[in-house]
């Protein structure tokens, strides 16, 4: 039996996993879904990083996923507990002193993103949230997701990234096809660019856990037999 930890991204709510949780477990796994104290003003990578290792609770082994967001955490995570495979989902790669803030920046996001929207004829600004984030989750799921109370402090992002390099801990990157926040191609390149690696494509746009949980936990679990 493996133990999947799951790391939300922004807004840091364990609810996002709610529908992977019990696919995972019907496999036979168990899923620990972790909230980040993402309404803390006060609170940075380290309280993110506390978060995760309190969920961890020195079980094993583990797998670390982590979305979005929350890449800019797990590897802190496992600097300080073992960890079997991190993988990170629709991700935002950090490099060594960078901020979250300062990544959007320099990673190109905003052009890519305009780009990706331009070759499909998508309209709106990248913040409207059922274009760019819900436009393939189930609209009972969407209307239960807009129930949900969202907050996201601006302190994690001004914490620069404190590792000087990449944990060593197998890691894959696993992609949606059909993301619109970070178009494939963009998350091709900075996988490539930041770790070395290729990603690994899956159906589904940016909230895959979200909106299509069987597959995703399906792809997890194929993770432990390809290691």
């Amino acid at each position: 039996m493996t133990i999947f930890v799951l790391v939300p991204g922004a807004g840091g709510q364990a609810w996002y996993w709610h529908r992977l949780v019990p696919e995972l477990q019907r496999r036979g796994h168990t899923a620990v879904a972790v909230d980040l104290p993402a309404d803390d003003e006060s609170a940075g990578l380290d309280a993110y990083t506390d978060a995760v290792v309190a969920a961890v609770d020195g079980r094993a082994p583990v797998v670390l996923v982590a979305q979005s967001m929350g890449a800019f955490t797990a590897p802190l995570v496992c600097a300080r507990v073992p960890v079997d495979l991190l993988v990170l989902l629709n991700p935002m790669i950090p490099v060594p002193g960078e901020t979250g803030g300062e990544w959007w920046t320099v990673t190109g996001h905003d052009r890519a993103v305009a780009e990706h929207a331009e070759r499909d004829g998508l309209s709106g600004d990248v913040g409207d949230q059922e274009t760019y984030f819900f436009h393939d989750v189930p609209p009972e799921v969407v209307a239960a997701a807009f129930q949900q109370p969202f907050a996201q402090s601006t302190r994690p992002f001004e914490d620069p990234w404190p590792l000087v390099a990449w944990p060593d801990v197998p890691t894959r990157v696993l992609s949606g096809r059909d993301d619109r926040f970070f178009p494939v191609d963009f998350q091709r390149r900075l996988a490539a660019e930041r770790l070395g690696r290729e990603i690994d494509v899956i159906p589904g746009g940016h909230l895959t856990a979200l909106s299509r949980p069987a597959e995703l936990a399906d792809r997890l679990e194929s993770y432990l037999t390809s290691r």
